[in-house]
């Protein structure tokens, strides 16, 4: 049986494609280490790895990092803020945030033009996970706390973290 070049070049491009997620997974793990130890919702560096991860390379891997990454993590790897692991974590108080990485990865993708349109879209992508975080956060503390605790105590580190992820992806269209 022979093997076309297109075929082999498609295999290729898959597996460098399903490294460069895996790769984008650990990133998002790493990111989750560095944690400001709150509650319930930890503040951590994973917000600016899927924005980087979608605005630098694209919505695919960027939301099939995120995916690889919270499998990971039901898995049992010890991937999430503070080395924690297992489905519990996809069930209990920050399920949602972990959740609203999808739509925030594929939101940071759209981020095109000048900086302020490409400003604008990652901020939609990062406020896009508070979404669904907030929303499941209020089933166990409240929706007035989870506002509070799950939004607004994030709002300045969603800003600097934003503006990183912005400064980041212009310096690399240069």
């Amino acid at each position: 049986m022979q093997i076309s070049l297109s075929s082999r070049s498609s295999a290729r491009e898959a597996m460098r494609f399903l490294a460069l997620a895996i790769l984008g997974s650990a990133v998002i793990a790493a990111s989750a280490r560095i944690a400001l130890p709150m509650w319930p919702v930890p503040a951590t560096l994973q917000s600016l790895a899927v924005l980087a991860l979608g605005a630098l390379g694209g919505a695919r891997l960027g939301v099939a990092s995120v995916l690889f990454y919270l499998a990971e993590g039901a898995m049992g790897l010890p991937v999430f803020a503070a080395g924690a692991a297992g489905p519990a974590v996809l069930a209990g108080p920050t399920a949602g945030f972990l959740l609203g990485f999808l739509p925030g990865a594929w939101i940071a993708a759209q981020a095109r033009g000048g900086w302020l349109r490409a400003g604008a879209t990652l901020l939609a992508a990062h406020l896009s996970m508070f979404i669904p975080g907030v929303l499941w956060l209020s089933g166990f503390v409240g929706l007035e706390h989870a506002w509070a605790v799950g939004f607004l105590v994030f709002v300045p580190g969603t800003v600097v973290k934003t503006a990183l992820a912005l400064a980041g992806l212009q310096l690399a269209r240069r």
